[in-house]
């Protein structure tokens, strides 16, 4: 039991001996301004992350939400620059380029989805072939450039990453809105029952009745559908899209889904944990750029060690239940 509340709370103690270590090593850590700062950006990969949990507790996998991420918010800044000449630059524009990247989020992971359940190939495989051809679309599209928004429509947009409830911006609120609800789906529906029960032993699950194409196929659409989200919350950070956009954002998706004690395996899904995983790689990252430890340009490095640590222990207290 100890050595299950360890693993349990340990991303918890992590996370708070991260906040400690922070405040002491530069006092800015705590201001207001590097609080929301942390938070904000953590918010995109957050909600990418919970999405993740859903598809990884199922016992899938995604690699293609960076690119699609890129590929989305090159297609709405596109959409939004072409009908503002018609429609003028005002809200039912900017309505229309978040629609383009939410329903664009909806096909995607359903294209992820139905290759893995009706075409019946491995979601690694699947998911690495759309990163590619996501990526090279959106390179595609901005001619090896940047696709940037009108400045008219960029300084409208701008509101809705920079703007909120005082400090609070909304893709924090917005972030903070997708955990609750994919918490309670998780713990509470029947939906986040079935796709435990799949990622447990999916022989079983089908024994007992669940249509485990469509629970699988409709975790693959709910990470598009956040991955769009996303891009919605941030486009307007700086208005523009490239082919270098979201790289690397399925690797700290992935990340903190596995520190905050979803199984790599499947079965078992901590919403709430990945929450705290997001925090964990936000704040490591910000405190090394506060207090200068190591290169920026190792961040990407860090998170891999990261994973590969939370691998090990996941393994660790499998091999102890099983003793």
């Amino acid at each position: 039991m100890n050595r299950l509340n360890l693993h349990t709370l340990g991303p918890i103690v992590a996370l708070i001996a991260l906040i400690i270590l922070g405040a002491m090593l530069n006092p800015a850590f705590l201001a207001p301004a590097n609080i929301t700062n942390v938070l904000a950006r953590s918010a995109f990969i957050g909600m990418i992350a919970v999405g993740m949990t859903f598809v990884i507790t199922s016992g899938g996998l995604d690699l293609s939400v960076g690119s699609m991420a890129a590929f989305l918010a090159g297609v709405a800044i596109i959409a939004m620059n072409a009908v503002a000449p018609a429609l003028g630059v005002h809200w039912g524009t900017i309505l229309l380029g978040m629609g383009v990247a939410l329903l664009g989020g909806l096909a995607a992971g359903w294209l992820n989805g139905a290759l893995v359940t009706k075409a019946r190939i491995e979601p690694f495989i699947v998911t690495l072939g759309t990163m590619g051809i996501f990526r090279s679309l959106v390179t595609w599209l901005a001619d090896g450039g940047t696709l940037s928004l009108g400045s008219g429509l960029r300084t409208l947009y701008r509101p809705v990453y920079f703007g909120g409830i005082g400090w609070i911006t909304w893709p924090i609120i917005t972030f903070a809105v997708v955990a609750i609800i994919g918490e309670w789906m998780m713990r509470h529906s029947r939906f986040g029952r079935h796709v435990e029960a799949i990622g447990s032993n999916e022989r079983v699950a089908r024994y007992s009745g669940i249509d485990v194409n469509r629970v699988k196929l409709m975790t693959y659409v709910l990470l598009g559908l956040l991955v769009g989200l996303a891009v919605v919350l941030y486009v307007p950070r700086l208005g523009s899209a490239s082919g270098s956009t979201g790289v690397l954002w399925e690797l700290e998706a992935i990340a903190a889904v596995i520190i905050g004690g979803t199984a790599l395996k499947g079965g078992t899904g901590r919403v709430w944990g990945t929450v705290v995983g997001v925090l964990i790689l936000s704040l490591i990252d910000n405190i090394l750029n506060l207090a200068d430890l190591v290169s920026p340009y190792l961040n990407g490095a860090i998170q891999g060690v990261i994973i590969v640590l939370a691998v090990v222990l996941q393994r660790e207290k499998s091999t102890a239940d099983e003793r």
